[in-house]
């Protein structure tokens, strides 16, 4: 009998169940869903990791879990290939130094608020021993909380995940309160009529608070241009036929990402992130492009993985496919990972122009604006031509305004002339 556990999902925590797909008795094959999990960016299937009977459903509904928790229990079906639990457990319960741990990555995403979290004390000493899983030593180094100060409740002290949680909400609870602007006043709005609490979604509260923090933290500037669209447009009319043979639907959009795509080649700095002090670049060598889309649960961000190998169809077919799984809340977490830059394309409900927020740690964002069909000068009269409302927001550490000037430019005249698409 083999114990079935949440498998790796990046950095989502405390993941709730919202539906469990069998019951003891059942017969499942390999990559049949156990049960329906939902962090705050999408809802998942976990899947069988291979064909059996489930023996035992160790999970009710609502029950909030992390990476490793065990949520059933299956009978490998015979001559079927099960995961050797016995290695994987005691390859989780080795004990490891501090100084063994294995070090953050460079280009790791910064922790709100680190200082806030660490607690000072003496180094521990070279022999220290701390027992504690991989999942449980990643968030230790994301919060910079030093393992060796925290007290486990495991088998030989092993530090669990509450244990970490648990020290953390401490130091949080005795530390200095941290300098900044007044919290908004809480108003009783029944005393001025009738009111309906809404809460939000999942989705939604960890949206606006991913929004929240980088407008703290991001130097936004915004600068606005015109795209001249009008050729693009007539040649996307003739691919209409082409595109519903291929079962797509060709928006401006695959454009847009490509032109994008091509302008982050001649302007590395956008295809970037800050290191955490805010005294380098790091530069990506991958393009995935980030596409905002607005479902009923809130706004969600896909990725687009290396859309710099991808034509205009393919880049079609992934945006409608990513599109589609993120108003079905299927994404995967490695769907939503990764990002270099995001497109925030508002369509027919555009308007004239917005200023959208950097989805950090990226530097730049470009929204897109209603398409719209304006009289413009070409030297001896007015014509009519369709213009594309850009707006590029971007993280002014890291750019200057000479720098975003450019890349508008290069983004305005690859959407004007397509043929500079296939250069």
């Amino acid at each position: 009998m083999n114990e079935v556990g949440i498998p790796d999902i990046g950095d989502a925590e405390d993941v709730e169940v919202i539906e469990i797909c069998v019951s003891p008795g059942d017969e499942v094959a390999e990559n049949d869903a156990l049960i329906v999990i939902e962090s705050e960016k999408a809802s998942m299937e976990v899947p069988a990791p291979f064909a059996g009977a489930v023996a035992e459903v160790l999970v009710a509904l609502g029950d909030k879990l992390n990476a490793g928790d065990p949520i059933a229990r299956v009978i490998a079906a015979e001559g079927g290939a099960a995961p050797d639990a016995d290695r994987e457990t005691a390859a989780d319960n080795e004990a490891a130094t501090v100084d063994e741990a294995e070090p953050p990555p460079q280009h790791a995403r910064p922790a709100p608020a680190p200082a806030a979290v660490a607690t000072p004390a003496a180094a521990p000493s070279a022999d220290a021993t701390v027992y504690a899983g991989p999942a449980v030593r990643r968030l230790a180094r994301e919060l910079g909380v030093d393992l060796a100060q925290v007290t486990g409740s495991g088998v030989r002290g092993r530090i669990a995940r509450d244990d970490l949680k648990a020290h953390v909400k401490q130091a949080l609870a005795t530390a200095p309160a941290a300098a900044g602007p007044a919290p908004m006043p809480a108003v009783d709005f029944s005393r001025f009529g009738e009111v309906e609490v809404v809460p939000l979604s999942r989705v939604q509260a960890r949206g606006a608070a991913n929004l929240h923090r980088a407008w703290q933290h991001v130097a936004h500037v915004t600068q606005h241009d015109d795209a001249d669209v009008t050729d693009l447009e007539a040649f996307r009319a003739t691919l209409k036929d082409e595109a519903a043979l291929r079962g797509v639907k060709l928006s401006p959009l695959p454009f847009i990402v490509k032109a994008c795509v091509i302008a982050l080649g001649e302007h590395p700095r956008f295809n970037a992130s800050l290191d955490p002090t805010a005294t380098a670049l790091i530069h990506k060598r991958y393009h995935r492009i980030g596409i905002a889309v607005d479902t009923e649960h809130g706004l969600v961000v896909p990725v687009v993985r290396d859309a710099d190998r991808l034509g205009i169809f393919d880049l079609a077919e992934e945006i409608g496919r990513l599109s589609a799984a993120a108003r079905s809340r299927s994404l995967k977490p490695e769907e939503l990972q990764g990002g270099t830059f995001t497109v925030s394309s508002l369509g027919a409900l555009g308007g004239t122009g917005f200023t959208p927020i950097v989805n950090a740690p990226e530097v730049a964002i470009l929204g897109v604006g209603r398409l719209a069909t304006r009289p413009v000068w070409d030297g001896g009269a007015f014509a009519p031509r369709q213009l594309l409302p850009l707006s590029l927001s971007y993280d002014h550490r890291a750019i200057n305004g000479a720098e975003a000037g450019r890349f508008v430019a290069t983004v305005r005249t690859l959407l004007a002339d397509l043929r500079r698409l296939a250069l």
